[in-house]
């Protein structure tokens, strides 16, 4: 089971360095309060990087608040 992960995450990593070369040209990004000038390899990998975590946390809090609404209340203690 670790080496087909193992070969998974080489491929993703693999991926991502040709996705840098590829794309090494500087972008800038106006966050309001500062403004950022990366390659734009690196800009695409961080977005998906972000929306990666933020569609985890999403599913694991939405998971989450769903079995604790299915527990049943406990009895109270008088």
């Amino acid at each position: 089971m670790r080496f087909p992960v193992i070969l998974i995450l080489l491929c993703f990593a693999l991926a991502g360095i040709v996705l840098g070369a590829l794309n090494a040209s500087t972008v800038g990004i106006d966050l309001a309060v500062v403004q950022l000038h990366l390659p734009l390899g690196a800009a695409l990998l961080s977005a998906l990087a972000l929306g990666w975590v933020g569609g985890g946390l999403t599913a694991w809090l939405g998971t989450h608040a769903r079995r604790k609404s299915r527990r049943p209340a406990a009895p109270a203690e008088a």
